[in-house]
């Protein structure tokens, strides 16, 4: 999967590649023929006392070492280019097929899996490709060139390599066939360790305010411990083969020396000859360790290989059609026919047989207890999943058919949670890095439909004051007032309120829905509330449960026509109020 994985990259890099692979051939050549070139100098120049023949075989010498540094060097230019590349176009890759997740997608793999899948696990691969260009094409061509050399020099001493390479690749398999598994574990500790951070960070104020801390302690600790246990096992696994490495490669010089001294004090062998060896037998070592190395990496590259093509090869369970169908003209009017949803493996529907219409001009307002489908329905407008059974429709077409882009241009959404991006208020509004004057204008309509004019005056900086990612630096009912001037700022067909005024006091809940109409601009107004307070004054009111519609009408035909409606009404206001 690696290789498949990096390969649809680095097949738009060819000629670099091949580059690559020429320039690390010359630079190993290159490092192959300094050693015989020393033993030369010994042997030809030293020995005999011919000063001449020494300067030329050293020019030679530093002509092929310079030559070395140049081919390395361009080619490790080359080679970190190509790896940075691919690390990019992998996160691209990424994150903009996670776009098209729908909320089960995103479910099936978990938030902070996919975080580690787009950076850690992207940048094992970009190591591993790294390295390949660094120091992996060279390794063979050492490692067989220098046997080679090796027994040009003297074959009595060869035969030592007979017996050291197998041994030193004993030891490098062995351990290497105990990393490959733990890498895998290591992969999903690092994603549940994500999971735990990312929970707790994310629910803060709630485990304070339950004085949860010592539970939590403990969830993280555990998830810590396991995450430790296994970076131990592979650490110690580590520590192990470069000292079992060196003392094989030491037992090796000592074999050399002890037998190469007496055949130089025989006659058969020369210091020159003795020298280069122990060179060769120092480069076929170094390209063990290196082919070691990668033989470590690769293993764990793989897992994430695997992993990255596992989010890449995801059908995408909300997909827009091949061709998709001309967009109604005029004002379009969402509908929702016989719709039902369940998810895979649940016994019950979360939305059974709901039929709604929701015409230009009218408000609709939806209500029911916790669990009961709201959000679910709201989802389902603009496609953040599909319904199971029935249809969405926009004048009739059904939004299956209609490209995913153009049916959400015609849907402003306030969800559920209030979330603001880094930048202004300016910027977070329009959505525009820079908004020009005339939107700028747009902003500031924008907030005072929203309520949110009478707290972005008193920044120092108006609607130029910095918005913090998430928008922390600000209260929930400023953020949620936020998010709703983001959705009064576009033009749309459906105004989509999920639960969005919770966050605010009632006189501000009632100012804005009394500003709504005005900013709306006839457009249809979908408001999903828990208080009775925020739909009563809907046209028309649709009371869930259990997925199910039990009521459906005006605030006083509901008071008595629905027991449910009533439930509610009665939990949160007095019979004056109600009435």
């Amino acid at each position: 999967m690696l290789a498949k994985l990096t390969w649809e990259y680095l097949r738009t890099r060819l000629w670099e590649v091949l580059a690559v692979v020429v320039l690390q051939t010359m630079a190993a050549i290159a490092s192959l023929n300094l050693p015989d070139l020393n033993a030369r100098i010994i042997d030809e120049g030293v020995a005999l006392g011919d000063t001449d023949h020494i300067w030329r075989l050293g020019a030679v010498m530093l002509a092929v070492t310079l030559g070395q540094s140049v081919a390395t060097a361009v080619a490790v230019f080359l080679g970190s280019r190509m790896a940075m590349g691919l690390g990019a176009w992998l996160r691209h890759r990424v994150f903009t097929h996670t776009q098209d997740f729908s909320a089960q997608d995103v479910h099936e793999f978990g938030a902070p899996s996919l975080v580690t899948r787009a950076t850690n696990d992207v940048q094992q691969i970009q190591m591993v490709v790294l390295m390949t260009f660094l120091i992996m094409i060279q390794a063979p061509i050492m490692g067989v060139g220098g046997v080679v050399m090796a027994l040009r020099q003297d074959s009595h001493l060869s035969l030592l390599l007979v017996v050291v390479v197998p041994v030193l690749a004993l030891v490098v398999g062995l351990i290497m066939g105990r990393l490959a598994p733990l890498f895998q574990v290591q992969q999903t500790r690092i994603d549940a360790m994500n999971t735990v951070l990312r929970e707790e960070l994310s629910g803060i104020r709630v485990i304070r305010a339950f004085v949860r801390q010592p539970l939590i302690r403990a969830r993280y600790r555990d998830a810590n411990d396991q995450l430790r246990q296994v970076a131990l096992r592979i650490g110690t696994l580590f520590a192990l083969i470069f000292p079992a490495v060196t003392v094989i490669i030491s037992l090796s010089n000592i074999g050399v020396l002890w037998y190469g001294g007496h055949s130089i004090e025989n006659g058969e062998s020369q210091i020159g000859a003795l020298f280069a060896f122990i060179n060769y037998l120092g480069l076929i070592f170094m390209a063990v360790m290196m082919a070691a190395m990668m033989f470590i990496m690769v293993p764990r590259a793989n897992v994430s290989a695997i992993r990255i093509a596992a989010v890449l090869d995801h059908d995408v369970s909300v997909r827009g059609p091949g061709r998709p169908a001309p967009a109604p003209e005029g004002r379009w009017t969402f509908a929702l026919r016989d719709v039902s949803l369940r998810y895979p493996g649940a016994e019950d529907p979360v939305l059974d047989g709901v039929s709604l219409e929701f015409a230009p001009g009218t408000t609709t307002g939806v209500i029911g207890s916790t669990g009961s489908g709201k959000t679910t329905l709201v989802n389902l407008i603009p496609r953040l999943m599909d319904p199971t059974g029935g249809s969405v429709t926009a004048n009739g077409v059904p939004t299956t058919e209609l490209d995913p882009a153009e049916l959400r241009r015609h849907i402003a959404m306030v969800p559920q949670r209030a979330y603001l991006f880094s930048g202004t208020i300016a910027s977070t509004v329009s959505g525009v890095p820079d908004p020009d004057q005339a939107q700028r204008e747009r902003v500031i309509r924008a907030l005072e439909g929203a309520q949110a004019m009478e707290f972005v005056s008193d920044l120092n900086q108006g609607i130029d004051a910095s918005v913090e990612a998430g928008g922390t630096n600000f209260s929930g009912g400023q953020r949620q007032r936020l998010t709703i001037a983001r959705a009064l700022y576009r033009s749309a067909d459906l105004f989509v309120f999920d639960d969005s005024f919770s966050a605010l006091d009632y006189s501000t809940d009632a100012r804005l829905r009394i500003a709504l109409p005005a900013y709306t601009e006839g457009a249809a107004t979908l408001i999903v509330a828990q208080r009775v307070a925020t739909i009563r004054h809907a046209d028309c009111i649709v009371v869930l449960d259990d997925g199910r519609i039990v009521g459906r009408g005006t605030h006083a035909e509901l008071m008595g026509s629905c027991p449910t409606y009533r439930e509610i009404v009665a939990s949160q206001m007095s019979e004056e109020e109600a009435a």
